[in-house]
């Protein structure tokens, strides 16, 4: 079982890790079931929001659910393949930025505020690029499953819900690279502008997508050899945090393509492995739809955002919030004095 005091070694590890996740719990679940048509309104009202709570109890492991503490982790990271001049950003804007998490001064630490959520950032070696993945794999298997294992280091005990976010120039690129290396289609599917890259430069980050899968091929033997070929270590941080997040019964709200990147590395190991995961919002980059399809997710929200930083998930908090509150604070037809139709 999952141990926060000995994280996995390797890849192999982790795989075997993952075969021996938990259940959602099936009694808390049954309870939110049979509380739900006593609550004050016609049956099915709330729509989702039933859903959501009913799907919060079961991962959080109680009949009644909560969303007391919820956290936003923004794992940063650096990419090799920038060289390959794929980002409208150079790479030194990846401290700029943590710089400004930590001041407090980006999108993410004021929707943070906004819908009072914790927030922290994790560095993930961000002083070492990744290796350029046009010309080699970004990370062997030792690398990728330290990456993977920090991530797990990011989930605690005690918290609600978990957001994982994300900084790092260049990250588009292997996100569409690895939506490419697990699903196929053409590279130009899963290859979208990011921060705002010409025509010039979106065909070149197409064609580095396209090649390096190639280059790759044969090496690739599962997702997890996807990830560390063509991954970063802050996507390899998110993956590991959201099976973290699994053992230690804290439910993931996902965000953008980067983030539903490495929750599709997962799930192509085992497909149940993102039943603990919502998406919190479908973002302006054109291959975050179509994998959102290949997950079997629904979006909570289109706000045709594409910032990343766990920006669009955190921003649908509240509605997760809400859900919980009416379930747990709405009186039922009996307290309230209110008749039912059947009587």
């Amino acid at each position: 079982m999952f141990d926060p005091k000995h994280p996995p070694q390797s890849l192999d590890e982790i795989r075997a890790l993952m075969a021996k996740m938990p259940a959602v719990d099936h009694d808390a679940q049954a309870a939110v079931t049979a509380r739900e048509p006593q609550l004050t309104k016609p049956a099915g009202a709330l729509g989702r929001m039933e859903e959501i709570s009913l799907w919060l109890a079961g991962w959080q492991g109680s009949s009644r659910p909560r969303m007391s503490r919820p956290r936003v982790t923004v794992f940063a990271g650096s990419h090799g393949v920038c060289a390959q001049g794929v980002s409208a950003f150079p790479a030194e804007v990846n401290q700029q930025m943590v710089e400004n998490f930590i001041n407090g001064g980006a999108a993410i630490n004021q929707i943070c505020k906004t819908v009072d959520a914790e927030l922290r950032v994790m560095e993930v070696a961000l002083e070492i690029p990744t290796n350029d993945f046009s010309q080699e794999p970004a990370m062997d298997d030792e690398g990728c499953a330290e990456a993977m294992a920090f991530g797990m280091s990011a989930i605690e005990k005690g918290l609600d819900l978990f957001v994982p976010g994300e900084m790092g120039i260049g990250n588009t690129t292997a996100a569409a690279a690895i939506a490419y290396g697990l699903f196929g289609g053409e590279a130009s599917d899963w290859t979208g502008r990011g921060t705002g890259i010409d025509d010039e430069t979106l065909m070149r980050k197409t064609r580095v997508v396209s090649d390096a899968i190639i280059l790759h091929k044969n090496q690739m033997h599962d997702a997890f050899d996807v990830l560390r070929c063509v991954g970063g270590r802050e996507i390899a941080a998110m993956a590991g945090a959201i099976v973290a997040a699994r053992f230690q019964r804290v439910p993931v709200l996902l965000d953008g393509y980067v983030s539903c990147a490495a929750a599709a590395v997962l799930a192509a190991i085992h497909p149940s492995t993102l039943d603990h995961c919502l998406v919190g919002h479908v973002s302006a980059e054109p291959g975050h739809k179509r994998l959102i399809e290949k997950l079997g997710k629904q979006a909570l929200i289109d706000f045709g955002m594409r910032l990343g930083e766990g920006s669009g998930a955190a921003l649908a908090i509240p509605l997760l919030r809400a859900s919980a509150e009416c379930h747990n604070g709405m009186a039922t037809f009996a307290k309230a004095g209110v008749a039912t139709c059947d009587e």
